[in-house]
């Protein structure tokens, strides 16, 4: 029988859930912790709990401690001892003592989970402390659709109301996500004297998870600016139908929400255990077309900060893209994080001039395009909201005229 279970995987996909689970599957005692409470100001008390906790789970002589967040005291240990924290690593030495079988603990399964595995040491991953890692990832479309059919087992939905398509609209949504996301539903159709969760209400809770609320107030907002929101979304939206035609264009709007953002573009790529060098650059394409789209309707002077969440992810993007999978050609098949320093200059500048290059791209791919970028542009003027269905009834009929 495997003494430790590693959970890892993002954020709100049950980590927590599947140890409760196993727990209460099994029938044993359930000893549930955070790394945080290990955590302490004075040396030696959170290898006390630690010592404490199995000396408790011990008594139920079949049970399952789980630590969540472990990476909270389970960070790899510094080499110098300038760097180290005598805290942290005392913990951390009681946990590996205790999971080493150094003590008696026939019965006692460790649980834990965390969404930073590259940050923990390898003392404690290896067998024999954790044997299991499992890999608690993203919900797929089929486990997406069951999921939400599980939170909407105790909700009242219109027949209207269709949970495969909200499935299908769902990508990269966690668990959590997911039941948020019925749960946002609910309070509106409440709020609305509902008995029942409408379609308009799923669209609503919706746009909330991903954006934030509706703003209520708009009459702060220029005509200008809900024009240079209308090109930047639509810039995103037109270049993802060019270039990404296998993915999904759930929604594209220009309403802005409580979180700052002025609008969104929001396309469900097809699923797929790997990316393609010409997926990355069409996904980098796709993260640069609304600065832009900015930049080729109204100016490079008058290009706005609007851009600067997509600059971000493209940034990371484009450094994967180089480092960490190869696909430069100048660059080759090296990753300089194994040399444990910063990056180098020349990897910045080889970046910045990738980007430079894939972004004068995306301006031709526009200008190619212009019409069909107007057009798209105008019906979120009017409609605020579109689908891509709404987009390829524009591009639909721009090959008619042509």
């Amino acid at each position: 029988m495997p003494h430790g279970i590693l959970f890892y995987g993002p954020p709100g996909t049950g980590k927590t859930l599947m140890a409760k689970a196993i727990a209460n599957e099994a029938g044993v005692a359930f000893y549930p912790m955070r790394g945080s409470d290990f955590i302490q100001m004075y040396v030696g008390v959170g290898a006390s709990r630690i010592r404490e906790l199995f000396k408790e789970a011990r008594k139920s002589e079949k049970a399952v401690i789980f630590i969540d967040e472990i990476d909270a005291i389970g960070k790899k240990r510094s080499g110098h001892a300038d760097n180290s924290n005598d805290e942290r690593d005392q913990t951390l030495n009681a946990l590996l003592t205790e999971m080493s079988g150094f003590h008696d603990r026939e019965g006692i399964i460790v649980i834990a989970a965390t969404n930073r595995l590259d940050t923990l040491d390898e003392a404690l991953t290896r067998p024999g402390r954790f044997d299991r890692l499992v890999e608690i990832g993203l919900p797929d479309l089929n486990a997406r659709e069951k999921i939400l059919r599980l939170h909407a087992g105790n909700r009242n939905l219109a027949d209207a109301v269709d949970l495969s398509e909200l499935a299908r609209s769902t990508s990269s949504f966690s668990g959590a996500m997911l039941e948020n996301l019925l749960n946002e539903a609910a309070i509106f159709a409440a709020n609305g004297d509902c008995s029942c969760i409408q379609p308009e209400h799923v669209d609503k809770a919706f746009f909330t998870v991903i954006a934030g609320a509706e703003k209520s107030d708009t009459s702060c907002i220029t005509e200008k600016d809900r024009r240079i929101t209308a090109y930047h979304e639509a810039g995103h939206a037109l270049v993802t139908s060019l270039l990404l035609p296998d993915s999904y264009i759930a929604r594209v709007t220009i309403i802005p929400s409580t979180r700052g953002a002025g609008g969104f573009s929001l396309s469900i790529p097809k699923d797929s255990l790997y990316m393609t060098k010409q997926n990355m650059l069409a996904h980098l394409k796709v993260l640069l077309a609304g600065r832009a789209s900015e930049e080729l309707i109204f100016g490079s002077n008058a290009i706005t900060t609007g851009a600067g969440n997509d600059i971000e992810k493209a940034s990371g993007l484009i450094l994967d893209y180089v480092n960490k999978y190869g696909m430069d050609d100048e660059f080759g098949l090296f990753n300089i994080n194994v040399l444990h320093a910063p990056p180098a200059s020349d990897l910045i500048q080889l970046c910045r001039d990738k980007m430079k290059t894939v972004y004068g791209q995306t301006i031709h791919i526009l200008q190619e395009h212009q019409s069909l970028l107007h057009n798209i542009s105008q019906m979120l003027l009017t409609k605020e909201t579109l689908t891509g269905e709404d987009i390829d009834r524009l591009k639909h009929a721009e090959k008619e005229s042509a």
